[in-house]
Parts: C-alpha cells; sequence; structure tokens
C-alpha cells in the first residue's frame, strides 16, 4: 500500500480548521461577486426552485468563466424559470419536430417547428460543451416524470439519478440548496488546497484528487456548508488566481505553507514541506521538480504536461440561392446528437484527410456534395473562400471554405440529415456554432 500521507499535508488540527473557516467566511461575507444565482440561492424558499437555480449556474460554469455565464444564465432563468417549465418545453419541443420536414421556398414555417426543436442549443450557442444543455434538459424531464417533480436531496442521490451531475455538481447542489456538509473540489478549490498544504504532485491524478476530497470534506464548515464552498471557489477566482496570485489580501493566508515556504525557505532543523522526510510521499512534487524559488506560491498546483490539441482539416461549402424574396439562402445540416458539436447545425461538411492538395480537397467535396443532394455538382463549381482556424480544447481545426451557388432547390433525404434553407438573420438565430459564424463571414 502506498504511504500516507504525512500530517502537514493535511488539515489535522482542529483549532486551525475552525480558524481557517471563520477567516474565509468573514472574508467572503464582505467580499463575494454578486452573482445572479447567488441571489436566487439566498432569496427562494422553494427548496427545488433553489436547487434548479445552483444546478443551472452550475452547469453552465463547467469550462466557462463567470462574467461569460451571467448573461446566458439569465436568459435561461426567464425563459425556464423552473424545473418543470423546462421539462415541459421538452415535451412540447419534442412533439412539434417529429411532424418537421424541409420545406423548399417558403421556410418560415418550417423555421418556427425547427427553431422550436432546438431552443436550448440556440440559448446554449457559445457557451460551448453543448453536450451540457442536452443533458440538463434530460435530467429536467426524468426529475418530472419519474422522481414527481422533486430534486433528490443529497449529493450521493443527485450524483446518482441524475444525467450530467457528477460529483462536484451534485456537492455544490447539495450543499448549497440543502446544506449538506459536503465539500467540493473544481478547478479553483484544487489551486487553493495545494497551496494551502504544498500539494505538488500531479493534482490531476485520482490519487491527488481522492485526497483534496477528503480535505475538502474536512474543511467544509458545517453550520454554512454552501457559503463555505462558494468561499473557497471564491478565493480561487479571484485571489489565489493561477498567476500573480494576491496573496497580501488572503484571508487565510497564515494557514497557507507555499506562502510560508516563499516567505521563509527551508527552515530548519524541521524538514521542509516539499521533502517531508519521507521518501515516497504521494503528495509531494517529483524529486525531479524541485521548488523553483522565482515562482513562489505559484510552483503550486503541479500538473501533468498538457496534451497537444489534435490537428483536423475539414472541408465546408457554403450552398447558396436566392429566396423569395431575392434575399440569399443557406443550405445547413444537423450534426448528429453525439460527440462534438452535437445537435448543432452547420453548413455541408466533410472531415479531409491530412495533406490533400487543393484538387483533390475540390474532389472530394465534390463527391460528397453530388452523393448528398443529388445534383451533377464538379469540381470545377466550387469556389474556394479561404480557411478559417478555430481551435477547440482538444482539436486544432481549420475549415476550408468553398462556396457554391445554386438556381434551384436542393432538397436532402431526410433519413441522411436534417437540413433546411435559412436567411443569414434565421442562420445566426439557429443553434449554430461559433466556428460556423466564423465560415459565414
Amino acid at each position: 500500500a502506498p504511504a500516507p500521507p504525512p500530517a502537514r499535508h493535511l488539515f489535522s488540527d482542529p483549532a486551525e480548521v475552525e480558524a481557517l473557516r471563520g477567516n474565509l467566511l468573514a472574508w467572503y461575507d464582505k467580499c463575494k461577486r454578486d452573482l445572479p444565482w447567488r441571489t436566487l440561492a439566498a432569496t427562494e424558499p422553494d427548496a427545488d426552485r433553489r436547487a434548479y437555480a445552483v444546478w443551472v449556474s452550475e452547469i453552465m460554469l463547467q469550462q466557462t468563466q463567470v462574467s461569460t455565464v451571467i448573461d446566458y444564465y439569465n436568459r435561461w432563468m426567464q425563459k425556464w424559470p423552473t424545473l418543470q417549465a423546462l421539462a415541459q418545453a421538452s415535451l412540447e419541443v419534442s412533439i412539434a419536430g417529429a411532424g418537421c420536414s424541409p420545406c423548399p421556398h417558403s421556410s418560415s414555417s418550417n423555421t418556427a417547428l425547427c427553431l422550436l426543436e432546438q431552443e436550448v442549443n440556440e440559448l446554449w450557442a457559445g457557451l460551448g460543451y453543448y453536450s451540457r444543455g442536452k443533458r440538463l434538459q434530460e435530467a429536467a424531464r426524468k426529475v418530472v416524470s419519474e422522481l414527481a417533480g422533486q430534486m433528490p436531496r443529497t449529493a450521493e442521490d443527485l450524483q446518482k439519478l441524475l444525467p450530467g451531475v457528477g460529483r462536484y455538481t451534485a456537492g455544490a447542489i447539495a450543499s448549497i440548496s440543502y446544506r449538506q456538509a459536503t465539500g467540493v473540489v473544481d478547478g479553483n478549490v484544487i489551486r487553493v488546497l495545494c497551496r494551502l498544504r504544498c500539494i505538488g504532485a500531479d493534482s490531476s491524478s485520482p490519487a491527488v484528487i481522492d485526497r483534496l476530497w477528503d480535505m475538502a470534506n474536512v474543511l467544509v464548515d458545517r453550520s454554512r456548508p454552501g457559503d463555505f464552498n462558494q468561499a473557497l471557489m471564491e478565493l480561487g477566482a479571484t485571489v489565489c488566481v493561477p498567476r500573480a496570485p494576491l496573496c497580501g489580501e488572503c484571508p487565510v493566508k497564515q494557514h497557507c505553507q507555499a506562502r510560508h515556504r516563499k516567505l521563509f525557505g527551508k527552515p530548519t532543523p524541521v524538514p521542509d514541506v516539499e521533502d517531508c522526510g519521507v521518501g515516497d510521499c504521494p503528495l509531494c512534487p517529483p524529486a525531479a521538480e524541485p521548488w523553483d524559488s522565482s515562482l513562489g506560491v505559484t510552483n503550486f498546483p503541479r500538473k501533468a504536461a498538457k496534451k497537444q490539441p489534435r490537428v483536423a482539416q475539414t472541408a465546408t461549402c457554403v450552398l447558396e440561392r436566392r429566396g423569395c424574396h431575392g434575399a440569399p439562402e443557406y443550405l445547413i445540416v444537423q450534426r448528429p446528437s453525439s460527440g462534438l458539436l452535437a445537435g448543432l447545425w452547420e453548413f455541408p461538411s466533410l472531415p479531409l484527410a491530412q495533406g490533400l492538395q487543393e484538387e483533390k480537397q475540390r474532389e472530394v467535396l465534390a463527391d460528397h456534395l453530388r452523393a448528398w443532394t443529388g445534383w451533377p455538382v464538379v469540381a470545377e463549381g466550387l469556389r474556394f473562400i479561404g480557411e478559417v482556424v478555430h481551435i477547440f480544447s482538444h482539436i486544432h481545426q481549420t475549415y476550408v471554405v468553398y462556396s457554391l451557388p445554386l438556381d434551384g432547390d436542393v432538397t436532402l433525404d431526410p433519413a441522411l440529415s436534417p437540413s433546411r434553407w435559412v436567411t443569414e438573420e434565421e442562420f445566426h438565430a439557429s443553434a449554430v456554432s461559433t466556428a460556423m459564424k466564423k465560415v459565414l463571414e
């Protein structure tokens, strides 16, 4: 069995834990940001509504900055203020969408149905990680249809019963909405805890994450668990930031071993916290990566080297026709319901093998469009427009953009992929990715 971490990496002194809680909560009460989901969580008397408000915010905040989320959150809560409203909208959308079929020229009625079917994706467009909105919608239906409209009341049940709710989200909902004394661990909390206790092992490893969860559960204030968890996250977001942390403003700086190490160097004769006096400490930095005095507290946390994003290339064709009123219309198709950008709409696109020359790209794209539309598309008819580069979290994507004007209508087989013609205004109102907006520009 691996050696247990020395006590200096843990919070084993009850008096220190109590002092840390008091200092952090006093700072939070004075300095916390005014955020709409916090207001709802603090003022909403109904437990289910309160939990729904927190749940929506936590799903939106995954991988997304607070400043970006606020407007999306307000629009979402205005449209679907309760879990029941979201579940009912999902049901109505599925019924309306069942009769949706492509409409050759007058796209207004068809567009209305299709846009209704894409309500969630449209509101989510720009937030990224689109499967989050879909899972939120699915979970709302499950709560209404299988749980009698009542949200699970513990972190354990939230994680077990709701799709898309992991350990962190469950802990956040339970502590903030139901005052369950359970900790949370997100990126901000990882950074704070690693600095407080000089944890220099790879902070993304399962073993270290488990230790951090143990620490979070020890620290969480029993009388104000939701406020404490939000305070810990707030500290990481506003003070204990990744680079140039504001250590002088930190309310728990006296408990921070990384700061002590920075200020006083290696104390003697007490063993240094980086060494612990234990050669195989599971929470110390590797021997090959000693303390860098120039980095100070930002020595922590340590992360594994990031994988380089995968390089991908896609041919995208903007098919254009003149609509009934002379304005240009564009053909968009819906992506599969799973995978990258699931369920969003895009211009007809085709992944390309690496290293294809432009002439070969045209031929491959023309073959694809011919098979797809039934039109006699020839490679020479495709006009090269340029390239659009879009960086996803794990993919460096280049869209090679072509255009093809059409004199008549194209109706794709619904079995292949849902499709519709849209004006530029309808395009921007649809659930399209930021990358496709770049392509149209």
